[in-house]
């Protein structure tokens, strides 16, 4: 991959981590408004922050391997 489709992918995948970040702290806010006694909001917050760890692994490895950063 050239230094362009790495620049590309660098680019969508903080965009992914951005909208992840938005859904975290939507879910955050909704669960503290429940007193944290939604199982199911928990459950969602859990997942996003899994995708949001795996995407931000991604972001650090390209980073690692690239060096148009």
């Amino acid at each position: 991959m050239n230094d362009d489709e790495k620049g590309k992918q660098f680019l969508g995948l903080i965009d992914e981590q951005s909208n992840l970040q938005r859904s975290i702290v939507v879910k955050l806010s909704s669960l503290i408004r429940s007193k944290w006694n939604s199982n199911e909001l928990q459950n969602e917050l859990e997942t996003l922050v899994e995708e949001y760890s795996k995407i931000t692994k991604k972001i650090n490895s390209l980073d690692e391997n690239t060096s148009f950063l």
